[in-house]
């Protein structure tokens, strides 16, 4: 159905996206690190869910969309690729900050607020309205099969690579925090890779001349 290409090209930008800081990262890592792994655990169920959201809308609507209108497709694709470069920039750029230091202590919340908190927080976050709008439907093939079929196989691999990432983030988060605070020199090696690897997917992006997959 998909090719191994496909599969490696969305699982290597999902990594990326999701190894870039940004709201979910900043928010499960403030909360690991404030109110422990559990809470972190509790905020990341609702982040799975809003990935799941996503995915739905995206199986759903965004492919008859770009089948009618190829335009959309590139305009957005176009957009994907200047927001990852902007987010090379951040990661790039000198005195960057880090969400593994928390600039105050956040409340205590309950779980359902945690939770609620995590799924609001990935829905209104740019950078998954940009990987399911303009990233991922490029690596759609019209003909390796129905299209609805393919965006969700390869949207299961993206939730697949962000969840197992931020799961080991929450929980190292503490100790990573404790590491990197003392170590200015892999913080730099740290944002150096990030910003590479989004740097060139975002130069890939702007020279791709594929077109939109039809139905």
């Amino acid at each position: 159905m998909i090719d191994s290409a496909s599969v490696l090209g969305v699982a290597a930008i999902a990594l990326g996206m999701v190894l870039t800081p940004g709201p979910n990262m900043v928010y499960l890592v403030s909360r690991s690190i404030t109110q422990g792994r559990a809470a972190g655990l509790v905020s990341l169920a609702g982040v799975a869910l809003g990935f799941l959201c996503y995915l739905a809308a995206a199986t759903l609507g965004i492919s008859a969309v770009f089948s009618a209108v190829p335009q959309a497709y590139t305009a957005l694709k176009l957009a994907g690729g200047c927001y990852l470069g902007w987010l090379a920039w951040k990661a790039l750029r000198p005195g960057g900050h880090t969400p593994f230091a928390p600039s105050r202590a956040l409340p205590r919340d309950s779980s359902a607020r945690l939770f609620l908190m995590g799924l609001t927080t990935n829905l209104l976050n740019p950078k998954i309205a940009v990987m399911y709008l303009a990233l991922i439907p490029q690596f759609v093939h019209p003909g390796a099969g129905p299209v609805w079929l393919q965006s969700l196989l390869l949207g299961s691999v993206q939730i697949v690579v962000a969840l197992t990432v931020n799961a080991l983030i929450v929980c190292v988060a503490g100790t990573l925090a404790a590491f990197l605070s003392g170590r200015p020199v892999w913080l730099r090696v740290q944002k150096f890779v990030m910003g590479s690897v989004l740097g060139g997917l975002a130069v890939h992006l702007a020279l791709d001349r594929t077109r939109p997959a039809t139905i």
